[in-house]
């Protein structure tokens, strides 16, 4: 993000003035409506944010297809943003976060650090930025609004017998201290988690992902799906123990586990 930086009253900001502040970095176009309808509520999260005295700031990378649409939609937004003009900025900020579509919101911490890749899914499911700066929570309970989450690599499903709120807790608490170390001995190596957790009960979603992948109706059913490479994993046993998880965590990640195509 180095160098100059616009606000829309024309006026620029060095990169220097983010400094001691989490950072949105917002990959976005006016001719995208997922993004436009994005744009509306980040920029109501942004003001509760600011107003709440966090130090905060977003940093809009555009991907519009003239200067003119790129000035129109930077109008319409309270933040900071890259130059249009600023071609090599923007390209090499696009290659260093991998995006491959927009809207992208990625969440920065007061160091530079990656805090999550999925500040869209966050922004919409906390209206009143309660959660934020949003760190990745151990282990998601399977939803619309981060069944996305799903494409970002390898993740471990556990489905289990829930049709009612607060029927999943007990597989979270389950899986909870499984995910909470692998996070942690990654964090301390610097490296993204590689593997998601989620649980999911009995419902559209869970559905939805069952038949698109091809798996059981049985439940409790533990699985790890890798969407990218079209290969899932599957431990169909009657009982799920932390010692289960565990050990089928730890063969897939040494590789031991043979897949199944999805």
């Amino acid at each position: 993000v180095a160098g100059p930086l616009l606000r829309n009253n024309r006026q620029t900001t060095d990169s220097s003035s983010l400094e001691g502040h989490y950072v949105g970095v917002y990959f976005s176009a006016h001719w995208c409506p997922p993004c436009r309808s994005l744009t509306r509520v980040l920029v109501e999260s942004y003001r509760i944010i600011k107003e709440s005295g966090q130090k905060f700031e977003i940093v809009f990378v555009s991907a519009d297809r003239s200067e003119e649409s790129f000035k129109q939609y930077f109008s319409e937004m309270p933040w900071l943003a890259v130059p249009y003009s600023d071609e090599a900025r923007r390209s090499r900020l696009n290659r260093l976060y991998g995006i491959q579509g927009i809207p992208t919101l990625i969440l920065l911490d007061t160091d530079g650090r990656v805090i999550t890749r999925q500040g869209r899914v966050e922004v919409l499911n906390d209206p009143e930025c309660r959660l934020f700066p949003w760190h990745p929570r151990p282990v998601l309970e399977l939803s619309e609004s981060n069944a996305v989450q799903l494409h970002e690599g390898p993740c471990l499903v556990l489905f289990v017998d829930a049709e009612e709120e607060g029927e999943l807790e007990p597989a979270k608490e389950l899986i909870q201290p499984i995910a909470e170390k692998l996070v942690a001995k990654y964090k301390a190596k610097e490296e993204e988690t590689p593997l998601l957790f989620f649980v999911a009960g009995e419902d559209d979603m869970s559905d939805s992902l069952r038949d698109y992948t091809n798996l059981p109706e049985a439940v409790p059913l533990l699985t790890i799906l890798d969407m990218s490479a079209r290969a899932k994993y599957v431990r169909d046993v009657e009982e799920i123990t932390p010692a289960v998880v565990e050990q089928f965590v730890s063969d897939f990640l040494a590789e031991k586990l043979k897949p199944e195509p999805i």
